[in-house]
């Protein structure tokens, strides 16, 4: 018998909430999943004082940045099931209560190898409360209603991310009572407290739900994702550093082997009754396939562009952490209004959306790098490429996660809430990951001009992945 979650309700007047109404839930919910992908980003800004005051490594770097990821992303399918099994609200709130504990660690963190635990924890915790905002959104909104809520959820996450490298440099620059770095994980600790009062007040009360058992965990499944997202992350950021050796190599092909496995325990699992952690039958639901791809590809793209400017703006032109985080803010604010306003556009535009999203992704990325490869400050035309880069990824992404949520049946809300949440993740983590090596292994020449020509190699790079969803658009659309 596989998980279940009960039909959303009919009544506008009663999202299952005991106080507040579907605005004030929806709310408390967006509200923690901003902080959360605040969290994702908000590190970059901060990430070359970290690099300066506690003498990381380039490799420990980026395990500071993506093991938050890597945490998140494993496990969030897991807290999605959690979820169905043990309630939503219940989920939500103590997922949110760990991320404040471990963000309030990571502040008081006394050096790297604790800043990395911490935030894999931080992760953790993350990973329990953020599937629960997609679920509550499936049970709690229908018709318009929840494609306005997705909407809002799509302009929360990419001005999230947006919005991190903003904070992050407001905070950092600020240095409060002298903390630098710190008051970058510090903030989440007094917006956590507020919102765990506000959810206790608003968000439905759980309820038994039907055909969820003890055993749906799929605890072989979880291991064996974990397993493979490891064997497949760690050589792509340790192994730089250490030239490839042969285990690099050798780790990512057990990752494909370790991944093949877990599909086929998923299948053989499904096949039994039980409840896989990614199943099938989402797999199959109409759209998902293409949605999963395009997903990792905008995600990955948006992360190692946040990651790869931050450190050629901070580190190769020396700009403070305000500076460089204030370039990022006219593509937050596109990305917000067109993941707000897309559904409103003619008709006709709407198939081509995504796949003509990714083109002009890619040329802004492409326009980014050149007018930086000259080891300059790019002048006005750089934020025009920012609001290209901006307008692309929300047209890439936003139509692309609604139209597959929409035809997703409403059972299977949670697994494909999960699922496609985990792919946000893991989209990131392979974006900071391939891209963000790519950047630190070209920077053979000190100075700006060094750092610039590394950027525009990265750019390119980037703009060659954008092909790969367009191409994937092109192709659907063919069939």
């Amino acid at each position: 018998m596989t998980t279940t979650v009960p039909r959303a309700p009919r009544s506008s007047k009663d999202p299952a909430t005991d106080s507040g109404g579907p605005r004030l839930l929806l709310t408390a919910v967006l509200a923690a999943q901003f902080m959360a992908l605040l969290d994702t980003f908000i590190v970059n800004a901060a990430a070359p004082t970290i690099r300066a005051e506690l003498r990381t490594s380039g490799a420990d770097l980026q395990l500071v940045v993506a093991g938050y990821t890597i945490a998140y992303a494993v496990l969030l399918i897991t807290g999605a099931r959690l979820g169905a099994m043990l309630g939503h609200r219940r989920v939500f709130l103590g997922g949110l209560a760990a991320f404040t504990a471990f963000s309030l660690a990571c502040g008081l963190a006394a050096g790297t190898g604790q800043l990395i635990a911490f935030r894999f924890l931080q992760g953790a915790g993350a990973a329990l409360m953020i599937p629960q905002v997609l679920s509550l959104v499936q049970r709690n909104f229908t018709a318009e209603g929840r494609v306005r809520a997705l909407g809002a959820y799509s302009a929360v996450l990419a001005s999230g991310a947006a919005a991190g490298q903003v904070v992050g440099g407001i905070l950092v620059s600020a240095d409060l009572f002298g903390t630098s770095w710190r008051p970058v994980f510090l903030v989440n600790v007094p917006i956590g407290l507020a919102l765990l009062l506000l959810g206790a007040k608003v968000l439905p009360r759980d309820r038994r739900e039907a055909g969820v058992r003890a055993g749906g965990l799929d605890l072989p499944g979880l291991v064996l994702l974990a397993a493979a997202v490891s064997l497949f992350t760690v050589p792509l950021v340790l192994g730089q550093e250490r030239d490839r050796p042969l285990w690099s190599w050798l780790s990512l092909a057990a990752a494909a082997v370790v991944l093949g496995g877990l599909l086929s325990h998923e299948a053989r699992l499904a096949r039994r009754g039980g409840a896989p952690l990614i199943s099938p039958r989402v797999l199959r639901s109409p759209g998902i396939g293409l949605a999963a791809l395009r997903i990792a590809v905008v995600m990955a793209v948006n992360a190692a562009f946040l990651f790869t400017v931050t450190l050629h703006v901070q580190g190769g032109l020396g700009y403070s952490a305000l500076r460089a985080g204030v370039m990022f803010a006219p593509s937050a604010v596109v990305f917000g209004a067109v993941a707000m306003t897309w559904r409103r556009w003619p008709a006709g535009w709407q198939p081509a959306l995504a796949p003509a999203g990714f083109v002009v992704t890619g040329l802004g990325i492409a326009a980014v790098g050149a007018l930086l490869r000259d080891g300059g400050g790019g002048g006005p035309l750089l934020y025009a490429a920012f609001v290209a880069s901006g307008v692309g990824m929300a047209a890439a992404y936003s139509p692309t996660l609604t139209g597959a949520l929409a035809k997703v049946r409403q059972e299977d809300a949670a697994d494909a809430s999960g699922l496609l949440v985990t792919v946000t993740q893991l989209g990131q983590i392979i974006g900071v990951a391939v891209f963000g090596t790519l950047f630190l292994g070209r920077l053979t020449e000190p100075g700006p001009q060094g750092s610039a020509n590394a950027l525009w190699v990265t750019a390119l790079a980037l703009s060659a992945a954008c092909g790969l969803g367009a191409v994937a658009g092109l192709v659907r659309k063919r069939r």
